[in-house]
Formats: structure tokens, C-alpha cells, sequence
């Protein structure tokens, strides 16, 4: 269906079970990856706002300008990323309206009044309006080992890369916290604030060692991911999964589907009828909650509904595509060690 596409994913599969994700501040004895704490190094004196602007991005690409990059055109959860840094950016492009003019889930706080949408669905991005934005700089996440721009159309990349310079941060294949420090990195040499950023950073690391200390408490509650459309239930491994694999390491005892259904989705997901959406036997489900999936309290399937999760309530949502800030990643880990504290075996 995509035709940006990484080797073995298809956007399917990345949409319908949560392919990001779907960032270092936890310790390394959780078995996250060891990323560096701290501000880019490429950037000298980025708060003062002036100078040359240097940044590496996670495709080995160093982006070098005479000036810090004023006109920002993002994928807009990167833009709602950066905005929770003090970064605003020019437009966006991405999920940001939804059909009735509220903002998307992944605009986070931005106003969304306030930017340039040029792109609201895939395969959508106005060139034209690009250019008019003589932008400085475009900014994306990869899902791939390319680095391929996420929601950056394949028929007119070209076109696009020749506009602008690009910066990807990678949420391919690593846990959460690596791309969340590769984004504090990047907002830092933006000029972005980081000091009164800390006390969120501080508040990741505080609902990490919850999380670690439910988890523990509670190894025989197993745990779903799942996504809804009309036709399928979707059931999404740990697997390149940037907030599932994170929360398997801080010790969340997740459903896998089986290596023979998981090479459908490229190790991503496995699909299921409705009928046979009591397959695995789950205490609590964590559903996709993204616009473009179902959410629970639309879902009328009576086999959805007779789901032993379903009738304790044990139900939470799920962020695959996570916003890139600490403010916006704490809550996913808060509310999955709350109903790991509370839940019960149902299953």
C-alpha cells in the first residue's frame, strides 16, 4: 500500500499494530539502549540563537547552515515534539486534523491554527506550498534502516530533498529512549530551553522505575497490544517497536504472536478475524490510539466485547507513534504501571 516502505514493513502493518513504535534516561539495568544523556555536541552555543548550525542525524547526515534554522518544516509529531521544547515549527505534514477540525492525537498541545498543514494524510504534501515556505530545514522520523522519511511521499522525494536539507531521527529497531534523547538533542541545538525541560525528563525516569517495580510485582499479567479496523483485530509483537520493546525490557510481560504470523507483518503484527479475536489469553489490552485506527468504545464486535480484559475494564491505550518528548512519554509509562498495579488475572 506504501510506497514508502522499509525492506520488510509495509505501512499496513506499521499503522495497523503499531509500527513505531511506535529515548536515555533509565538506567542501563533495565536493558534499554545506552544512549548518552545531554545536548548535541555538534552545536556550540545553540540558546544564543545565532551562529552556524551544525546537526548529525541518525542516518550518519550532517545538516551545516550559516544560521540556526528558523523555518522548520516537520512531521507533525516530531513538530509536537519540538513544541513541547519551545520549537515552533513553520507547517507540518502528517496526522494533524481530524475530519471534524479537532486537532489529531499526534499534535499533541501544538495550536494547530497556527501552523501550515501541507500534508494531513498519506501520501499527501503540497510542494508547492513547501516551497513557498522557503524552509531551512525538514525534520522526520525513519522506520527503516534507509532512512526513509516518514510521510514523505516516494513520487515526490526528489522534488522535496532538493528544497531543503532533511534530519531524521530514527525509530527503527531501538528502544524508547534513544530517539527521545536524539529529540532533546535536537531541540537543544535549536536553541531550545533544556533546563526547564529537566524536571519532565526527571519525571520519565521517576514513572520508568514504577513501571519496572509493577512489572515485577506482577510477571503473570500478560499484556496485549492490539489495533482495530473494521475487517481485523491486529496483535503487534515486541519486535521494532520502539515503546513495546522499551516496556518488555523494563520487565512487561507481553503476548508475542508466533514467528510463523509475525512474518506477515515483517515481525511487526499479527491479523485476526473478529471471530478469532479471543486467540491469546490477555489480562489487560493496550489498543492503538490513533485516528486511523478503531478505538474500544467504538468497537460494537461481541466477541470484542466478551474478551476477559474487555469485561474487567482492563482496557488502556497505547501511543505506537509516541511523541518525542519526555512530557509526552511519561504518561505512557504512568498508566501502564497503574493498571499493572491494579490489574487482576482474568485471563
Amino acid at each position: 500500500m506504501s510506497n514508502a516502505r522499509a525492506n520488510h514493513l509495509t505501512r499496513r502493518g506499521i499503522i495497523a499494530a503499531g509500527g513505531a513504535l511506535g529515548l536515555g534516561a533509565v538506567l542501563a539495568a533495565c536493558g534499554d539502549d545506552d544512549s548518552k544523556s545531554g545536548g548535541s555536541k555538534s552545536t556550540e552555543s545553540a540558546a544564543a540563537k545565532s551562529g552556524p548550525w551544525t546537526f548529525k542525524d541518525d542516518r550518519g547526515t550532517t545538516v551545516k547552515l550559516d544560521k540556526i534554522p528558523a523555518n522548520i518544516v516537520a512531521f507533525t509529531g516530531v513538530a509536537a515534539a519540538l513544541y513541547d521544547y519551545g520549537i515552533q515549527v513553520k507547517a507540518v505534514f502528517g496526522p494533524t486534523r481530524t475530519t471534524d477540525g479537532k486537532a489529531d492525537v499526534q499534535a499533541g498541545d501544538m495550536d494547530i491554527t497556527k501552523v501550515e498543514v501541507i500534508g494531513n494524510v498519506w501520501d499527501e504534501f503540497n510542494v508547492e506550498k513547501y516551497a513557498a515556505l522557503a524552509p531551512d530545514v525538514l525534520i522526520s522520523t525513519t522506520f527503516d534502516n534507509t532512512g526513509t522519511l516518514w510521510y514523505v511521499p516516494e513520487a515526490s522525494k526528489d522534488k522535496i530533498a532538493k528544497l531543503a536539507p532533511s534530519v531524521a531521527v530514527s525509530v527503527y529497531d531501538r528502544q524508547l529512549t534513544a530517539p527521545l534523547e536524539r529529540m532533546w538533542e535536537l531541540a537543544e541545538s535549536l536553541g531550545a530551553d533544556m533546563a526547564a525541560a529537566a524536571d519532565a525528563k526527571k519525571r520519565f525516569e521517576t514513572a520508568a522505575t514504577r513501571l519496572r517495580a509493577a512489572a515485577k510485582a506482577k510477571p503473570e499479567i500478560k499484556v496485549m497490544a492490539g489495533s482495530a479496523s473494521d475487517q481485523l483485530f491486529y496483535v503487534s509483537g515486541t519486535n521494532l517497536s520502539i515503546d513495546l520493546e522499551y516496556f518488555k525490557a523494563l520487565g512487561v510481560n507481553f503476548i508475542e504472536p508466533p514467528e510463523s504470523a509475525k512474518a506477515e507483518g515483517g515481525g511487526w503484527y499479527e491479523s485476526l478475524s473478529w471471530e478469532n479475536v479471543d486467540k491469546y489469553k490477555a489480562d489487560i489490552i493496550m489498543m492503538d490510539d490513533r485516528s486511523s485506527t478503531i478505538q474500544p468504545a467504538d468497537i460494537a464486535k461481541p466477541t470484542w466485547k466478551q474478551l476477559p480484559a474487555v469485561k474487567a475494564g482492563q482496557v488502556i491505550p497505547r501511543s505506537p507513534e509516541p511523541i518525542l518528548s519526555y512530557d509526552k512519554c511519561v504518561p505512557l509509562l504512568e498508566n501502564l504501571a497503574e493498571a499493572l498495579e491494579k490489574a487482576k488475572k482474568v485471563a
